[in-house]
């Protein structure tokens, strides 16, 4: 076995054991914790661990092999939870690709000029002060006056979430060759775009990979409370809402759609490790005679 193999593997067993302590972390509270939790001073600090409030993950597993409700031409569960985490997958794609254009945008502008930098990087900073979940009506409206179908409004606010990493990574990386390497292609005449394309953005590679991950990451829980905050249907964010009233009733049900957010970061996840292998033979390194 390879080194890369052993290391994968090994990677792949801390991700296992990481999973197997969260559920036993999860089980051992439910069953140790007050029922009603703990408050200090009003403010609860625990949270309940009754059956209501805390299912046990084996009931929740059970529950997606069930039908979505209790008739019996209804669809399983888990059907319903993988046709809504498709649709919010397209829409956070979206909002990545948009945002990742955005960043890189504002990335090479603050690269190429000082006044830009000094303009930009600190509303792009404050602009993630925004709360989300009033940013979201207002894109929703605006959207509706253009025309926009719904998911188009949610991609917004996904990629509102997913350019601030990587503005800020790809500067990082833009700016990273050493000064040697930057001297040495202005001594041979070479012009700035070029420059760029030869020697800034593959030293970018690994921080640019960095960000990316951060903003699929972001994208998605953008979507999801852009889904909940401006009510539309289809994706996970619908689900959220929906389940959410019917927990009192059926407590695992409400948690099916966060198994779906939680696989929709695994997908983004490794989406971004593909990509890092497949740019592994393009980042640039210094050749020794």
């Amino acid at each position: 076995m390879s080194a890369r193999s052993a290391a994968r593997w090994r990677q792949a067993a801390w991700g296992a054991a990481g999973v197997v302590a969260a559920v036993a972390i999860w089980e051992l509270y439910a069953a140790l914790g007050p029922d009603d939790g703990a408050s200090i001073g009003g403010i609860r600090v625990l949270p309940r661990s009754s059956d209501l409030a805390m299912p046990h993950v084996w009931d929740m597993i059970a529950r997606l092999a069930g039908g979505e409700t209790a008739s019996s031409r209804a669809e399983p569960l888990w059907l319903v939870i993988v046709r809504a985490s498709a649709v919010t997958l397209g829409i956070s794609a979206v909002g990545l690709a948009v945002g990742l254009v955005v960043g890189l945008g504002f990335a090479l502008a603050m690269l190429a000029s000082g006044v830009a930098r000094s303009a930009l990087l600190p509303w792009i900073v404050l602009s993630q002060t925004v709360p989300l979940i009033a940013f979201a009506p207002i894109v929703r409206a605006l959207g509706s006056q253009a025309g926009w179908a719904d998911w188009m409004s949610v991609a917004v606010i996904a990629s509102y979430l997913a350019f601030f990493p990587i503005a800020v990574g790809a500067l990082a990386g833009l700016e990273s060759p050493d000064r040697i390497h930057l001297e040495l292609m202005r001594s041979y005449g070479v012009g700035w775009w070029r420059t760029v394309a030869r020697l800034r953005l593959p030293a970018a590679v690994p921080h640019l990979l960095t960000a990316v991950r951060l903003g699929a990451a972001n994208a998605i829980v953008g979507s999801i409370v852009a889904e909940v905050s401006t009510g539309m249907r289809g994706g996970l964010g619908r689900l959220v809402i929906q389940f959410a009233g019917q927990a009192s009733a059926d407590p695992p049900k409400a948690w099916a759609p966060i198994f779906g957010a939680v696989a929709l970061g695994l997908v983004a996840a490794l989406s971004v490790a593909a990509a890092s292998s497949a740019l592994r033979n393009h980042r640039r390194v210094e050749a020794s005679a």
